[in-house]
């Protein structure tokens, strides 16, 4: 079951979903508002060799960018970053999150994730979004605009192993910033 507003205040005022800063006119109907941080990793063109090996460490490939207050951040047609948000979000035991674009970035041709949506109970930190421009023109990102929406849904029970528990090898707990994947520790860890 989605979380109504009156649900998600509830929760908020229980201190069970925490979300800091939290501005009281992004709560919708049935989500929450979020905003685009400063910290954006755009991807280096690759040395050698030229593809990316999901069995290895891709930090490499990501270069750190800061949008300044006030200017803008092109991203370019075609282009894929991995940003954050300025929102840390804490999710209790029995609630999930959905991440989701605005329909009204959509409808520019700003995609924010192509597959990153699901928050699992347990969550704690900064959500990193993937944003794509799939049209033919620029687009600009600014730092605290509006750049998603995180949806709730509670869980017919709580769940057993939450996020960042040792067992489940969580790799993203506790993130601040925009994180490049760590799919390469399924592997062993190979760097």
């Amino acid at each position: 079951m989605v979380l109504s507003d009156k649900s998600i205040r509830e929760e908020l005022a229980k201190g069970r979903i925490i979300i800091e800063p939290l501005f009281e006119d992004c709560i919708q109907p049935a989500s929450i508002d979020l905003h685009l941080d400063r910290k954006i990793l755009i991807f280096k063109p690759p040395g050698s060799p030229a593809y990316i090996d999901v069995r290895h460490n891709m930090e490499h490939l990501n270069e750190p960018v800061e949008i300044d207050e006030g200017n803008a951040f092109l991203l370019n047609p075609g282009e894929f970053v991995l940003a954050s948000t300025l929102e840390s979000i804490t999710l209790p035991d029995d609630i999930v999150g959905r991440l989701e674009g605005k329909s009204s970035l959509g409808r520019i041709g700003l995609l924010i994730h192509s597959t990153a949506g699901y928050v699992d109970p347990g969550w704690k930190g900064h959500l990193t979004i993937e944003l794509s421009n799939v049209v033919k023109l620029p687009i600009t990102l600014y730092y605290k605009m509006k750049i998603g929406q995180i949806s709730f849904l509670r869980l017919t029970s709580p769940a057993e192993r939450l996020y960042g528990t040792a067992e489940l090898g969580s790799k993203y707990q506790g993130q601040v910033e925009p994180t490049a994947s760590r799919y390469y520790k399924d592997f062993g860890g190979r760097s």
